[in-house]
C-alpha cells in the first residue's frame, strides 16, 4: 500500500526506529533529570548553575552534536547510539528546569506533615513530592517529546534511518510525495506521544479526577 507513491510498510518501519530514538531518550533525560532536579531544590545555590548550565546545552546544533559524538564515543559516525546520546542531552536541557519547577510547586506545609508523619528524604520524595509534582513534569515531558521528534531527524543527514530519511530522499528526487508523508507521519508521531504522556499523567493523578 502507498500513499503520494511512498510505500506505507516503508514508513511504518522508520516510524518505529524514529519513536526509539525519539523515546529513549526521553526516558533517560527524565531518570537524569529528577535527582538533577531534586538536588536544584534542595540546595538552593545550585538551583542556578543546574538550571542554566543544563539549559545551555539545548544551544549545541544538533547536526554538529551528531558528528561529534562519534569522536568522544568512541562509535561508528551511523550507530543510532550517537542519536539516543545527543537527545538525551536535549532531553536533560529541557527537563532540569521542568523537574526542579515541579518539585519545588509542592507546598511546603505538605512536606512538613510527611516528615513529621516519619517520612524520610527519600520516602517523602517518592511518595509526596514527585506524585504532586507529576502534572508539571508530565507538561514538561511532552514539549520535550515533541522537540525530540522534530529534532530526530534531522539525524538523517549523517545516514542514521528513520522519518527524518523521508525529506532526505524527497529532495534528492525532487519529488513532494516523500517530503509530505515525511511531515504528516513525524506530526502523527509526536500527537501520539504526547497523547501517551498526558495519560499516564492522569493515570498518576487520580486525585485530579475526583476533584474535578
Amino acid at each position: 500500500m502507498t500513499l503520494l507513491g511512498v510505500d506505507l510498510g516503508h514508513v511504518l518501519e522508520l516510524a518505529v526506529q524514529h519513536s526509539r530514538l525519539a523515546g529513549i531518550p526521553l526516558l533517560l533525560g527524565l531518570l537524569i533529570s529528577l535527582p538533577l532536579g531534586w538536588l536544584a531544590v534542595r540546595r538552593s545555590w545550585t538551583y542556578t548553575p543546574l538550571v542554566a548550565g543544563t539549559g545551555l546545552l539545548y544551544t549545541i546544533p544538533s547536526l554538529a552534536l551528531f558528528i561529534l559524538l562519534p569522536g568522544i564515543l568512541g562509535t561508528r559516525i551511523l550507530d543510532p547510539a550517537n542519536v539516543v546520546v545527543a537527545m538525551t542531552v536535549y532531553t536533560v536541557a529541557l527537563l532540569t528546569r521542568t523537574v526542579a519547577d515541579g518539585l519545588g510547586s509542592v507546598p511546603e506545609h505538605v512536606e512538613q506533615a510527611a516528615t513529621a508523619m516519619g517520612y524520610g528524604p527519600v520516602r517523602r520524595l517518592l511518595s509526596v513530592e514527585l506524585p504532586l509534582a507529576v502534572p508539571v513534569i508530565a507538561a514538561g515531558l511532552r514539549v520535550a517529546a515533541v522537540s525530540n521528534v522534530s529534532i530526530v531527524s534531522v539525524a538523517a543527514l549523517i545516514g542514521v534511518p528513520q522519518l527524518g530519511s523521508l525529506f532526505t530522499d524527497g529532495f534528492n528526487r525532487n519529488a513532494m510525495g516523500p517530503l509530505v508523508v515525511g511531515v504528516l507521519a513525524c506530526v502523527v508521531l509526536a500527537v501520539l506521544f504526547d497523547l501517551a504522556i498526558l495519560l499516564v499523567g492522569r493515570l498518576l493523578t487520580p486525585w485530579q479526577r475526583a476533584t474535578a
